[in-house]
């Protein structure tokens, strides 16, 4: 298989947009499942994992491959659920195309926006999917408005759907102008000419889609402002060469469930989604050189690996993109963060759980290895002649945590194991142990998070032990400004160690770490010990002064240091830099800051008035509502602490039929209990 005929691609979306029910599609109509799964029911082939099949939600991304022509196109379908945001982060760091799947009754969610934006971070070209056209409430114009307004982005609609809700049945190809319409079951598509009654309205969408066409191709433009014919092949080169370029996303209708839409839409990822050679060469760095790499089989081997899949009893699954060269099972493979060789023993293709064997992989590819020892998300595999580090992956923050402790004594260590490894696999899930009561903290993105985790610690790891309550992960900052001058003078070890440095600590705005300035002339002390510095504030803030929480928005400013060649060391600007951070924070009238979150409940009309009742007890800030046909939804800011348990709570106040989104938005200050 070239280059050229390989599609690297994700589907992401919103939850319950219909990702994992597309896939399943998408695989049954290229042959590579002959029954389709059903999420509903537990039995959808890319849900694989016992939690997902329960609560009918995608929890990990799964990987598999199918043929669509004479492509081949490798497919991860993504969570939807933002408690799991880091694997459609680390999918989308090594794609090079995406579906994203609105619903048409819903438009563009919450979650549809941050997984826009993060595929917008990776410079992905994307193509649209307007699912459940056939739902109560459908409404293609409003999603193709949310694209503009909420996302900024310019749909090209490449299609006219016929008729909506009930009444929805097929679409009018704007290209080659067919009526392509759908029976009952899995029949394949219907091609007719189009309609007396559908050709003005067909005729003002083409025109529509060539003179958008037109603002990015010039021949397009020549023939259109001519009023001559544009041919289909024309057209579809000007789709392709600006889709890739991001200038703007082709749009196709249809509805997964009902079968209908899913040929077309793999027409379209072949077409116009990207191959590895259609983008620029992958980038990285060695020892400060930039270093570029084709996707040729012929370069240097280069791979990213950007997943672990812990399993109990059974070898971890090192998930990698190649991006130049290849390697045969059993080849030596150099790892650039930990200078070590390693070699894969097996190297599968993957189709979500089940595994193919393979005896190669080729720039391009979306693998899985078996023999890996001492790797981790992130690291780059490449040819140890040749080295390269390629762009590492980046995880938000966790947000909650609670805290687990063993059945029993024997229960200990193996529970440590395997919460390591989970660690290992989930780089957004955090263990520590509280240095002062011994107990053990996990850490993550929300409840569901954290409840996922612990239930595979249980059931498919086999270790017995008790959790308590979620907890908030809260943060500290300072309110004032305030400067503090430090000597450090001592002799350790029979040697003299002294130095003196005035350090300024002072607030900033919310959305920030610490941020560290040096103001002190270049030459007043070596370049080591200004590191040393920098670093010493950067560990030192991870302890606040309160409580013991990570310290954010604080700038701290290196005014001035008194430097003694002889007696000036690291160990003494490391001290006195800790204990001058230190000292401001206590003296720069700290204040503990907690995690308030953006929440989305999507609600009936008639429960609004109930649902806004249990956010205001909550202690919320509504900040407006919308309304998308028959469904209320209400944006609102509310502290973490009173999220917990809202799920039934939400249940409760609407019948069952409410649902709701957070993520994190901003700390603000603890009120204070009156």
């Amino acid at each position: 298989m070239s280059v050229e005929k390989l599609r690297n691609i994700g589907v992401i979306a919103h939850i319950d947009a219909g990702k994992t029910t597309t896939t399943e599609r998408i695989l049954f109509y290229t042959g590579k499942i002959h029954r389709m799964g059903e999420v509903d029911n537990g039995t959808a082939q890319m849900d694989w994992m016992p939690q997902e099949q329960e609560r009918g939600i995608t929890i990990t991304s799964a990987a598999t491959t199918c043929r669509w022509r004479d492509f081949f196109i490798n497919i991860i379908d993504t969570p939807g659920h933002v408690d799991f945001t880091a694997e459609v982060e680390r999918s989308l760091r090594v794609l090079d195309g995406a579906v994203v799947i609105f619903c048409a009754v819903a438009g563009v969610q919450p979650q549809s926006e941050k997984v826009w934006r993060q595929a917008d971070k990776y410079h992905v070209p994307r193509i649209v999917f307007v699912n459940k056209l056939d739902r109560i409430g459908a409404n293609h114009d409003k999603t193709l408005e949310d694209m503009k307004s909420i996302l900024d982005a310019a749909p090209l609609p490449l299609q006219m759907p016929v008729g909506e809700e009930s009444l929805f049945s097929g679409v009018v190809d704007l290209l080659s102008m067919e009526l392509i319409t759908w029976g009952e079951g899995t029949a394949d598509p219907i091609k007719s000419p189009v309609p007396e009654e559908l050709k003005e309205e067909a005729s003002l969408w083409r025109d529509s889609l060539l003179e958008l066409l037109s603002e990015s191709d010039e021949r397009v433009m020549e023939l259109f402002l001519d009023g001559e014919d544009v041919p289909a092949e024309l057209v579809m080169e000007a789709v392709r060469s600006g889709t890739l370029r991001r200038e703007f996303y082709p749009v196709l209708f249809g509805s997964s469930l009902r079968n209908k839409g899913i040929q077309p839409l793999l027409d379209a990822i072949v077409d116009y989604l990207p191959s590895p050679r259609d983008l620029p060469a992958v980038s990285g760095s060695w020892k400060g050189e930039k270093i570029f790499r084709a996707p040729d089989p012929d370069e240097p081997f280069s791979a990213l690996m950007f997943k672990i899949m812990t399993y109990s009893g059974r070898p971890n699954l090192h998930y990698v993109r190649v991006y130049s060269g290849s390697r045969r099972f059993g080849e030596k493979m150099f790892n650039a963060r930990s200078g070590k060789v390693e070699r894969a023993l097996k190297i599968l293709r993957m189709h979500a759980n089940r595994r193919e064997e393979i005896r190669r992989m080729d720039a391009g590819d979306i693998v899985a290895l078996v023999g890996l020892k001492d790797v981790r998300s992130g690291d780059t595999l490449c040819d140890e002649q040749a080295p390269i580090v390629l762009e590492e992956l980046s995880f938000p923050e966790p947000v909650i945590f609670i805290a687990i402790e063993p059945k029993s004594a024997k229960d200990q260590e193996r529970m440590m194991e395997v919460l390591a490894l989970l660690a290992r696999e989930d780089p957004s899930f955090v263990v520590k142990v509280d240095e002062e009561t011994g107990q053990v903290i996990l850490s993550g993105m929300g409840e569901l998070h954290l409840e996922v985790l612990v239930d595979r610690l249980f059931r498919d790891f086999k270790v017995e032990g008790r959790v308590g309550r979620p907890q908030v992960s809260y943060r500290e900052t300072i309110t004032g400004q305030v400067t503090a001058q430090e000597r450090f003078a001592r002799e350790i070890a029979g040697k003299e160690h002294e130095v003196s440095l005035t350090l300024m600590l002072e607030p900033l705005p919310h959305g920030g770490k610490v941020h560290y300035v040096d103001v002190c002339p270049d030459d007043s002390i070596p370049v080591s010990f200004k590191d040393i510095v920098a670093q010493s504030i950067s560990d030192a803030a991870s302890s606040g002064a309160l409580a013991g929480y990570p310290v954010i928005d604080i700038q701290a400013t290196l005014l001035d240091c008194a430097y003694n060649p002889e007696r000036s060391t690291d160990i003494a600007f490391r001290a006195a830099a800790v204990n001058a951070f230190n000292r401001c924070l206590r003296e720069g009238a700290p204040v503990l800051l907690e995690p308030v979150m953006s929440v989305e409940v999507e609600t009936p009309e008639e429960f609004t008035g109930d649902v806004m009742g249990s956010l205001n007890a909550r202690r919320a800030v509504i900040q407006g509502t919308d309304r998308h046909c028959n469904v209320e939804v209400v944006r609102a800011k509310v502290p973490l602490k009173e999220m917990f348990g809202y799920t039934t709570s939400l249940r409760s106040v609407t019948q069952g039929r409410g649902v709701f989104s957070m993520e994190l938005s901003h700390y603000d200050p603890v009120e204070k209990e009156s």
